[in-house]
């Protein structure tokens, strides 16, 4: 099963199920970042740790029963100009260069309560190359 090449909606389908977990999703995903980072320069912020531990709580949750949203396990980076709770948001300005929201937005916490795991904040430029 090639996780980074499934659509968010089949990918949620496939952790439901049990055919993958929402760790093996993020380790895959980790795994290409690591790869092509330094090349292409994608990710403000980006924390290896946080991301696997927030794939494993919400592997928890789904295997609970607690946790059954439509993105349920997905890995998902964050534009750097969305506010995401606990995480450095610079929107690639030097004037936010330390700025961490003590809250969600409204997409990023919609994002959240569907079950989607954050990886990260990723710059505008990074958006398009990955769409």
């Amino acid at each position: 099963m090639d996780l980074l090449n499934m659509s968010a909606v089949s990918l949620a389908k496939a952790i439901k199920a049990g055919e993958t977990t929402a760790v093996e999703a993020m380790e895959a995903v980790i795994a290409q970042i690591e790869k092509s980072e330094k090349d292409l320069n994608c990710y403000v912020t980006f924390d290896k740790e946080a991301a696997l531990s927030s794939a494993k709580e919400v592997q928890a949750k789904i295997e609970a029963g607690e946790l059954t949203g439509p993105l349920a396990g997905v890995p998902f980076a964050i534009k750097d100009n969305m506010c995401t709770k606990g995480v450095l948001t610079t929107c690639s300005s030097k004037i936010l260069e330390n700025f961490i929201p003590q809250f969600d937005c409204e997409a990023v916490k919609r994002l959240t309560d569907a079950g989607a795991v954050i990886i990260g904040n990723i710059t505008a430029a990074s958006a398009v190359i990955a769409g």
